[in-house]
């Protein structure tokens, strides 16, 4: 056994606040100062990385250990925070904003965040309680604030929890982006490196925000789309998938005048547990089975679900030539319906602009162009997408939706939920549906249609491999159509999106773009295609989704 690592794994115990982490750490060194090898590899996954703090935050699995999140780690980062923000405060009181959704330790991170924001003299705000998080990502704006903190893993599996930061002021309570995440990145390991988080000065003097700040969203959400006359018969299904979405949004659905719908009420509540679905995320298989079951027997016209923390939407629909009578539509299909909703809005509005992450439909830029509105095409999240010039729309395909700009500088899944609400009412009030709508839009704009090929891995070097080998062995066609044009967005010319992507454009004028996930252990593949009718757009990504398994089957 590493002397070594025991030693760091000790010193970890020692500082150690929470009895849970305590335990389990114990038993892991015991054993691993015994011989066990499984302890010994444990204990090397635990101390032999540390979760690195990026533009994303922190984000990881629960657990004791510098690659886990736990109290000490979070301890770390808050102090870390603090210290970025009175650097950069010219002498002045930062104020933060806390929030925190129903995971695991989530309250518990929160509070530990605000006792050590207070201790460090900043002025802390911590959210009144579990709430979505785009109620925290409008609060920095709406205090004023420098900065704000979620704790959340969003759609993530159930034992993960996470630390996303914002940032005030001029960044108007958006994510933050290089080079503040290596700032505070290294502010952060200079606190790990100064020793014991029990030495950090803790403070309980912060303030819990009253309800004020929560009625202000609901009346700033609420007025995105006011139900016109004529919503009464409405039927519509909604699930907060485990998550916090649904005070929140049963309050603005009233506020602003919409029938309230029918729920699926084993997924109603927060359970850190996500007890009725694998994996907590609306995109994946199974996790809406519920909601069309709901769906079918109330005769439902529509579904939205939230993931746990609210800042995305699904929409489902009726379709008969599903197996089960409903289809989830995609997050293009979803983010091109808003954005021509936005796109009519704000026509003829000078300097006013559409944004979509680079992996996103480009019929959003076509949409922009019949409306005389500039286009942005952002690196994916939306830490770029909401710092568009002139933003009044944003949205990525993985069921991130920006309406509201003026109030939420992140993707919000509660506005975009009453915005979808407001274009159901108008196509009802004409008899028509969202089906009908995206039918529409295809008449107006093009028939897109898009697909995703994801391949989830145990050891993130594989992802690695299989991008150098598309490096090295460039493809030159994919499902027999040959590749027009590729580039490598590593090599990205000075202030075009730069990032580990590739992007293949087909003679067909179709696309394919290749990337690592930001989150989670996959690697994705995305499928864009334009045709002349739906059922031609379709069949086209169909085929260019089996070409590009293939060529995974050959790169890796």
């Amino acid at each position: 056994m590493n002397e070594e690592r025991l030693a760091q794994a000790r010193a970890w115990l020692r500082q150690d606040p929470d009895h849970e982490t305590r335990d389990e750490l114990a038993g892991v060194i015991t054993r691993a100062a015994a011989g066990d090898e499984e302890a010994i590899t444990d204990l090397d996954d635990r101390f032999g990385a540390r979760l690195a703090f990026g533009t994303a935050g922190l984000r990881g699995e629960l657990g004791a250990g510098s690659n886990r999140m736990n109290r000490v780690l979070v301890a770390q980062a808050a102090a870390g925070f603090a210290a970025y923000l009175r650097e950069k405060s010219d002498g002045g009181t930062p104020t933060v904003v806390i929030g925190y959704d129903g995971r695991r330790n989530s309250r518990v991170f929160a509070t530990d965040s605000a006792e050590l924001f207070a201790g460090a003299g900043l002025r802390a705000i911590l959210l009144p309680r579990l709430l979505p998080t785009p109620v925290l990502a409008f609060a920095v704006r709406h205090f004023g604030a420098d900065a704000g903190v979620m704790v959340t893993a969003s759609h993530n599996p159930p034992n993960d929890n996470g630390y996303k930061v914002y940032l005030g002021g001029a960044d108007q309570g958006s994510q933050i982006v290089a080079p503040a995440d290596a700032e505070i990145a290294a502010h952060i390991q200079r606190t790990a490196d100064a020793g014991s988080v029990a030495a950090l000065p803790r403070s309980t003097d912060y303030e819990t925000a009253g309800e004020e700040v929560v009625e202000a969203y609901i009346a700033a959400t609420a007025a995105v789309a006011p139900a016109p006359a004529g919503t009464t018969g409405m039927r519509w299904v909604y699930t907060a998938m485990h998550g916090v979405g649904w005070e929140t949004l049963s309050r603005i659905v009233k506020d602003a005048g919409y029938p309230q719908p029918f729920v699926v009420d084993e997924q109603l509540t927060p359970d850190a547990t996500f007890r009725t679905v694998s994996f907590p995320n609306p995109e994946e298989p199974g996790a809406m089975d519920l909601s069309f079951a709901r769906a079918r027997r109330v005769k439902a016209d529509f579904i939205l679900a939230n993931d746990p923390d609210a800042d995305r939407l699904a929409v489902a629909v009726p379709d008969a030539s599903a197996a089960d009578g409903w289809r989830r539509l995609t997050g293009n299909e979803v983010g091109l319906l808003l954005g021509a909703r936005a796109a009519r809005a704000a026509a003829g509005t000078p300097g006013a602009s559409l944004a979509c992450s680079l992996v996103s439909s480009p019929g959003l830029g076509v949409v922009a162009a019949h409306h005389g509105l500039d286009f942005h095409e952002t690196l994916t999240g939306f830490k770029w997408i909401s710092r568009a010039p002139g933003i009044v729309f944003g949205f990525e395909e993985a069921l991130g939706y920006l309406v509201n700009p003026e109030t939420v500088r992140d993707k919000d899944g509660v506005s975009a939920a009453v915005a979808i609400l407001g274009l159901a009412a108008e196509a009802r009030d004409r008899g028509a549906t969202l089906v009908d709508l995206l039918d529409e839009l295809g008449e107006t704009y093009g028939h897109f249609a898009s697909g995703q090929v994801s391949v989830r891995v145990e050891d993130l070097a594989v992802i690695g491999d299989v991008m150098l080998a598309l490096r090295t062995l460039p493809p030159t066609h994919i499902a027999g159509r040959s590749i027009a044009s590729a580039e490598d967005l590593l090599q990205a010319a000075p202030g075009r999106p730069s990032g580990d992507v590739l992007r293949y454009r087909l003679v067909d004028d179709s696309r394919v773009i290749v990337r690592p996930s930001g989150t989670e252990p996959k690697l994705k593949v995305y499928i864009d295609a334009r045709a002349e009718s739906a059922p031609g757009a379709r069949e086209a990504v169909a085929e260019l989704e089996a070409g590009v398994r293939s060529l995974l089957d050959e790169r890796s």
